[in-house]
């Protein structure tokens, strides 16, 4: 991105960049193990948090430029589909911290390029079908409203498994 980018973009990126330091913040000085860890009642870890973060923003991305079709129906997963969403949210075999944080990265690049240069936030999609879905269409600028939720929404769950870990926090 060689132009200054100005105005709302400028505010959705500020705001996408805040919400993604402290979900990797969470994740600072710690070993793969570590990573992979459950510390709370929940099934939740470090590690599996930002793969999911990942996912997601790479999924509502793609949806952006392609469309419902990229990201697909989910009333239509098969077992092995859910399986393979729940993978999501832990460290498995083979996954490093630093390979799930330069994935994140690397998606984050991705949807902060097409938020400067996509011409028009306006641009409306059929949402794809999810028995969560209560609306049926949502523009770019909600997606990104919705990544920014959604980053921000799971950084507070990690600063929480962190906590719980060794007693960090990224705040306070």
């Amino acid at each position: 991105m060689t132009e200054q980018i100005t105005g709302e973009r400028a505010d959705l990126l500020a705001m996408l960049a805040k919400n993604r330091h402290f979900l990797r913040f969470t994740t600072r000085d710690l070993t793969d193990e570590q990573a992979g860890l459950r510390t709370t009642a929940s099934e939740l870890c470090l590690g599996g948090l930002i793969k999911h973060v990942t996912s997601v923003e790479r999924g509502w991305a793609d949806f952006i430029v392609e469309g419902p079709s990229a990201i697909g129906d989910f009333t239509q997963m098969t077992d092995e589909d859910w399986q393979k969403r729940d993978d999501e949210f832990r460290m498995l075999p083979g996954d490093t911290l630093a390979g799930v944080l330069d994935a994140y990265a690397e998606v984050a690049r991705r949807t902060d390029e097409l938020v400067a240069t996509l011409p028009d936030l306006d641009v409306v999609h059929e949402l794809p079908k999810a028995p969560w879905n209560t609306e049926t269409h949502w523009s770019v600028r909600r997606v990104l409203m919705h990544i920014i939720a959604e980053t921000a929404q799971h950084a507070g769950h990690a600063d929480i498994i962190r906590e719980s870990l060794d007693g960090a926090k990224s705040m306070g």
